[in-house]
């Protein structure tokens, strides 16, 4: 059990540590980490965010973001798996009823992990979900459909499912992985974060009960921070692979690199040009961190005190530190090789992982939209959508 933000995030620097050395070969391999995964559920970090009532650590949206970015400066595979985890902890927060909030609330502190059963393939937009919630006489409910990039559900107690119900309203079904009729196959083949497992989760005619069904559509009647949580979480991921990838090459130039005749120094890291450009790129290691914090506190001043314009305040914050994290986990991944020089193309280095990880992930919701919803804020104060993504 960890019980405060201190410890909490004590234990996330010491796994991050822990997990760096072999993060490279599990990647290289496709390896999926589920030592590791056993290893950080062990310590209780998946449940700091259960709420005080309930015997929980109930940590600050700053900490657990720094929890992930230090996760994720490791092994961005590994700390993409238990962002839906935290998400779908988070509507139980939200939508929960007293009943459901103790019974799964005491799952997460035993150590149960949350899946994810939310995005599917071949439909008009992200939104346009068409597994169903059907409901019986007895007032149970049988889940029918197909679900893709399923992020954590392979290694999963419990997977939440996206679904609408009769009403055609937005509900999440939280089903034993066990289940049943519930299928979870491991085809994802991603180029990037190749160790999250995010594939395919199949249901037929899962039996549900009522007790185990959130109405989720709720979430959104009002002013909400689910999406600017889970948002924040995706942030903390992109700004960790850029921190992983600027040290990563920090590390190959002062042991690795050789010096451009030209420089006339005998080491590569007494370059200048090659200085100046590491500082470059750390200042904007440094403000992708600085950005990912205040959208932080941006969210936990919103959790003290949520009204439209708080919601807003945090989901702009977010939306502008995702963007921005986005593009400089791309950029320094990207630059590993321009400062590293032709050694750090091999193969056998894998150094290529940061950058593959940072494409795959910052493609999972454009960064353009969320340029849009913050000039539309700046400029005619319209606050940002209550879609979730935000």
């Amino acid at each position: 059990m960890i019980r405060d933000d201190t410890e909490a995030l004590r234990t996330a620097a010491a796994l991050s540590e822990e997990f760096r050395p072999g993060a490279s070969g599990r990647d290289a391999r496709r390896e999926l980490p589920r030592a590791e995964l056993d290893r950080l559920t062990a310590t209780g970090l998946l449940a700091v965010t259960v709420p005080a009532a309930h015997g929980g650590a109930d940590v600050s949206a700053a900490t657990l973001a720094e929890v992930f970015r230090l996760l994720a400066s490791a092994d961005a595979s590994l700390a993409q798996i238990p962002q839906s985890h935290f998400a779908y902890v988070n509507v139980l927060r939200q939508q929960g009823s007293p009943e459901q909030q103790a019974f799964f609330f005491a799952e997460v502190l035993a150590g149960r992990r949350f899946g994810n059963a939310q995005s599917e393939a071949g439909t008009k937009h992200l939104q346009d979900i068409r597994t169903r919630l059907v409901r019986g006489e007895d007032g149970s409910y049988l889940l029918t459909g197909v679900k893709h990039y399923s992020t954590g559900a392979l290694f999963a107690d419990w997977i939440p499912v996206l679904a609408r119900a009769d009403d055609d309203l937005l509900h999440v079904a939280y089903v034993p992985a066990d289940a049943p009729g519930l299928t979870v196959t491991d085809d994802w083949d991603g180029m990037g974060q190749r160790t999250t497992a995010s594939g395919t989760v199949e249901l037929a005619d899962v039996a549900v009960p009522a007790a185990h069904v959130v109405p989720h559509h709720l979430t959104f009647a009002g002013p909400q921070l689910h999406g600017a949580l889970a948002q924040l979480l995706h942030t903390a991921i992109d700004a960790g692979i850029a921190a992983g990838a600027l040290a990563e090459a920090a590390e190959f130039v002062r042991t690795r690199s050789r010096p451009w005749f030209e420089s006339g120094y005998d080491t590569a890291a007494e370059d200048p040009l090659l200085i100046q450009r590491f500082g470059e790129l750390d200042l904007r290691r440094r403000a992708a961190d600085a950005l990912l914090a205040t959208a932080a506190r941006a969210v936990d001043a919103a959790r003290a005190d949520l009204d439209d314009d708080s919601a807003a305040e945090a989901s702009i914050a977010v939306a502008a530190a995702k963007a921005y994290a986005g593009s400089a986990a791309l950029e320094i991944a990207d630059a590993l090789f321009e400062v590293s020089g032709t050694r750090a193309a091999l193969d056998s280095l894998n150094l290529h992982r940061h950058w593959r990880d940072a494409r795959t992930h910052t493609l999972h919701d454009p960064a353009r939209w969320k340029i849009q919803h913050l000039g539309r804020y700046v400029l005619n104060g319209t606050r940002p959508p209550r879609h979730g993504l935000l």
